[in-house]
């Protein structure tokens, strides 16, 4: 489904990625894990067209590389970058409803996102700038779903969340493995990472440095120890 090759990065004369190869099969979770500021991020934001790089990306039989993010997001690739960007002043119901595509039709509707987080239909006409992080965190997860895409990027979905939503969101994105939506997900903790992902990718100094199975990455204790640990 996506297919990334030789991706190079770049803010400025900044090098941020360095080659990176990644893919993300039909159905699949696959995690991209590694410490703060090693380039994960920025593999989001150069396959979605927000910063500079040089590469080839494919998305099904498309090359994505050239298009704008615009372009990228209609192709079916939804996008819920790490500072959630909800729309604060306008509620619950009204932040879904940004996130369908306006003249297409989608297999997901509020009902849909109401029975993933049933939190979100008890707000549903509160402001989006008053629920708790966790609650903007399912609603940014629900707003892009609302697009109907085919594979989800999603930048640190646990972070700062409690255990109990950690959980919930874990239980999301199995249910949407299930309906068919490919989800490349960016993380830092191990746990989630191993516990529904299908592939795991780990970054260092903007490389890709180990793919494999979450129990092919548990047995390698030096891949954890110089690129995972702190």
């Amino acid at each position: 489904m996506l297919d990334i090759q030789n991706l190079h990065a770049y803010y400025g004369k900044s090098h941020a990625l360095k080659g990176v190869d990644l893919h993300v099969k039909n159905s699949e979770i696959v995690c991209l894990i590694g410490r703060n500021g090693v380039g994960r991020s920025t593999t989001a934001k150069a396959i979605m067209g927000l910063v500079s790089k040089t590469g080839d990306i494919s998305f099904g039989q498309q090359k994505i590389s050239h298009l704008q993010t615009y372009q990228i997001a209609r192709a079916g690739i939804g996008y819920v970058p790490e500072d959630r960007s909800i729309f604060s002043d306008l509620t619950v119901k009204q932040n879904l409803l940004l996130g369908k595509k306006m003249g297409s039709s989608s297999k997901w509707d509020y009902e849909d996102m109401y029975a993933l987080f049933p939190i979100l239909k008890e707000r549903a006409d509160t402001p989006a700038g008053v629920l708790s992080g966790g609650e903007q965190q399912m609603l940014t997860l629900c707003r892009t779903l609302m697009g109907d895409p085919q594979l989800m990027i999603i930048d640190e979905p646990t972070e700062g969340l409690a255990p109990k939503i950690v959980t919930q969101v874990g239980h999301f994105l199995s249910t949407l493995k299930e309906k068919g939506v490919s989800i490349l997900m960016i993380e830092q903790k191990l746990s989630i990472a191993l516990d529904i992902s299908d592939r795991v990718y780990v970054m260092g100094h903007g490389k890709i440095v180990f793919e494999g199975t979450p129990n092919e990455l548990l047995q390698r204790k030096d891949i954890q120890q110089t690129w995972l640990e702190i």
